[in-house]
């Protein structure tokens, strides 16, 4: 059954990407709220939001063959949905133990929608002749800065993030349905492997070289998304409006190198711009941990996003086009690795935040730089080929 409007492919997929993070977004700048709600530190509420880390782990790992079952267009246009609803639900969780609970099927829809939207981007890439990757996870970006940006105008108001995220259910049914609604898989990559991958994505040595390229950059992303406006809060009292923006900030910086960074790519190369974007956060992170007002940090947030837009879809560039094992069992690899930096990793900041200060959330990530500095030449054409 077909409904919806028509778009081509890459757009389609762009589409895909930002109803994703639009939904995913909207719970980010409520989080002083729930945590002031629950009356409990930044460590009990960062082992709370580990619930989406432990989902999606799990899903990322298992879900390949089920996604394959199902098929792509129905696997999406059913888990969109759901997300939506398990996120409503999960703001109603009195305690940090029931908030763990609850995030749990949050994460497990975002892992099989994480598998579908990078798996189509590459694919539709390859049959387009052209990257779009930087540019689908661009629009993942502009995605969640708006939803940032609608959710900091709505704490502004005072209204509860219950029903906040209730009002967020019917808007993300009614858009999944209008946008993702003509929604057909692309075919797979020729000349790669087709043969049926394991349930458990293995990662192999390559996949682990770039696991320590993306280590800096999804870290720190999901420190700006967990904390930035917890940080803005207790460093500078902010108001919530304020506080908000910060994690719409970061989001909207990096959607815009997003749309740039392919054509930086072109012109020169993967590790070139990984390297300059790796020292651009560098200076981001050092800025919000040094910062004496707000001006700063929202200035050192900005850096950050735009340091962190395009090293993960690199990586999951140079995953999805290894041919030693089918691109969807790397594609799993590489996530669910990374995903531990991205969701376990910034929720277990919220003890460096409780027993140090918010500022070391910030400040701990510098050494990831570092070592992503030296990984990133596995983005080269000459890595692959070695390793292959």
């Amino acid at each position: 059954m077909k409904f919806g409007i028509d778009m081509p492919p890459q757009l389609r997929v762009y589409a895909a990407f930002f109803v994703y993070s639009f939904c995913m977004g909207s719970i980010f700048p409520r989080l002083p709220d729930i945590q002031r709600a629950m009356g409990v530190a930044e460590g009990a509420l960062g082992l709370a939001l580990i619930g989406a880390a432990v989902g999606t782990l799990i899903s990322l790992t298992f879900a390949g063959g089920l996604i394959e079952k199902v098929g792509h267009r129905r696997a999406l246009l059913t888990v969109l949905p759901l997300l939506a609803v398990f996120y409503a639900l999960a703001v109603w969780a009195p305690s940090p133990l029931t908030l763990f609970l609850l995030l749990l099927p949050v994460g497990l829809t975002i892992g099989v929608i994480e598998v579908i939207v990078n798996l189509e981007a590459d694919r539709v890439e390859h049959a387009i002749g052209r990257r779009i990757m930087n540019r689908a996870h661009g629009f993942w970006s502009i995605g969640f800065f708006s939803a940032g940006l609608i959710g900091s105008l709505i704490a502004q108001t005072g209204l509860s993030p219950q029903l906040h995220l209730l009002i967020m259910v019917p808007v993300i049914f009614i858009g999944t349905a209008v946008i993702m609604g003509r929604f057909e898989a692309a075919e797979h990559r020729t000349g790669g492997s087709t043969d049926e991958g394991p349930r458990f994505a293995r990662p192999t040595l390559a996949i682990l070289v770039l696991v320590c390229v993306t280590m800096a950059a999804v870290m720190m992303e999901g420190a700006g998304i967990d904390w930035s406006a917890i940080y803005m809060r207790d460093v500078f009292q902010s108001e919530p409006f304020l506080a908000g923006f910060a994690v719409a900030l970061g989001a909207g910086a990096q959607a815009l190198m997003r749309f740039l960074a392919d054509g930086f790519v072109e012109r020169s190369n993967p590790v070139t711009v990984a390297r300059i974007l790796l020292g651009v956060l560098g200076v981001g992170a050092l800025m919000v941990f040094f910062a004496n007002a707000p001006w700063m940090a929202l200035v050192g947030f900005a850096l950050m996003g735009c340091g962190t837009s395009a090293i993960f879809p690199l990586a999951m560039s140079a995953a999805a086009q290894r041919t030693d094992r089918p691109a969807a069992v790397n594609v799993a690899a590489l996530a669910q690795i990374s995903f531990v930096g991205f969701l376990l990793g910034p929720p277990l900041l919220g003890f460096v935040a409780e027993h140090f200060g918010i500022r070391w959330a910030f400040g701990i990530g510098l050494p990831l730089v570092v070592v992503s500095l030296f990984a990133a030449g596995a983005l080269s054409p000459k890595f692959k080929a070695k390793l292959a």
